[in-house]
């Protein structure tokens, strides 16, 4: 017997490490049908009430898609457009760096290896210029999400049906159950999560418009965009921001620390204040979880995978407390404050 189970101890490590392989190698088609089976769980409940109203699942699905596809392509031409103003401007900000680094230099004495290690600069131009392809990019992976989404959204009125005629009575209403809470707490998460982020954005532009640092618009919508990942995501959205005004405001740090003291305050008030309260229990997830998912998927899928890491990690969660043999896993996955409280998806 307890050979068995370390047979199946392997089994399962072996079969982990096999499907992370499938899914970095397969990230094409993959990523962008996970992107639109989590769409899924938000659009679906719009498509159905449409479906209640005796409006075709044909329109329906349309009107949808039509929205989103009009949003996503709104937003990515606002930042292609942000994205370019910066590469136009950037060899003049990439020169002024370059002097007051070449100024710290020979007044601290630091050896020429130490200064050319230090300096950012092409680095960050490889990446404005990796951004400006971005465009392509998305929407080549857009079209797949969308052709996914059609599938999926097309049988949303029908899939309750299917479901109930595929599996016993008693079965049918867990499953049912079990898409429904994914469906809820998702919605609920990403819904939540784009009024934060929103919030965060508007307010970091109005406090760097304010100060007068350049581009203000756009670090507020980097702000708007990296407030998705948990954590480090408000971090990495501070820092260029603040290296700018550095450059732009020199040799005046008055408004340099002003700029660091705004963001700064702004992350803390709506991440560490704000957030959690809006949020309440809908994020019953460990920080250990998080971070470990954060790092899985954004080593898995980039920035994207990032983004996804706590809708995943929360969809997980949720499937393994409703499964009687995982039930421990999900458990263990859940945050220790509602140690206490019977989780809401547990049946």
């Amino acid at each position: 017997m307890r050979d068995d189970r370390l047979s199946q101890f392997f089994l399962a490590i072996l079969g982990v490490v096999a499907l992370g392989f499938v899914l970095k190698v397969a990230k094409g088609v993959i990523l962008p049908l996970v992107v639109a089976w989590l769409l899924y769980f938000i659009f679906a409940p719009v498509v159905r009430v449409m479906a209640k109203r005796k409006i075709p699942t044909f329109i329906s699905t349309t009107v949808v898609l039509m929205v989103f596809i009009g949003v996503c392509f709104g937003g990515a031409l606002f930042l292609n457009g942000r994205v370019q103003a910066l590469i136009e401007a950037f060899p003049r900000y990439q020169a002024r760096f370059a002097e007051l680094l070449i100024e710290y230099s020979q007044s601290y004495n630091l050896p020429k290896y130490v200064v050319s290690n230090i300096d950012p600069g092409p680095m960050i131009g490889k990446y404005l210029l990796s951004l400006s392809t971005f465009f392509v990019g998305f929407v080549s992976n857009l079209i797949l999400v969308v052709i996914f989404l059609v599938f999926l959204l097309s049988s949303a009125p029908y899939f309750e049906r299917k479901i109930e005629m595929a599996f016993s009575k008693k079965h049918s209403r867990k499953v049912i159950h079990l898409l429904h809470t994914i469906s809820l707490q998702i919605g609920r998460y990403l819904a939540l999560q784009f009024m934060i982020s929103a919030i965060t954005g508007v307010l970091v532009w109005l406090a760097l418009k304010s100060i007068g640092v350049d581009f203000s618009i756009t670090w507020g919508a980097l702000a708007f965009v990296l407030n998705f990942i948990p954590t480090i995501g408000s971090i990495v959205a501070s820092v260029p921001p603040v290296v700018l005004s550095f450059v732009q405001f020199h040799p005046q740090m008055t408004p340099v620390v002003i700029t660091a003291l705004a963001l700064f305050g702004i992350q803390q008030v709506m991440g560490n204040l704000i957030a959690p309260k809006i949020m309440g229990e809908n994020l019953n997830l460990s920080p250990i979880v998080i971070l470990l998912s954060l790092l899985f998927w954004g080593w898995l899928w980039g920035v994207t995978g990032a983004i996804l890491s706590i809708p995943i990690a929360s969809a997980i969660k949720i499937v393994c407390e409703n499964v009687e043999q995982l039930k421990f896993i999900g458990v263990l996955m859940g945050s220790s404050r509602y140690m206490g409280k019977r989780p809401d998806a547990t049946l």
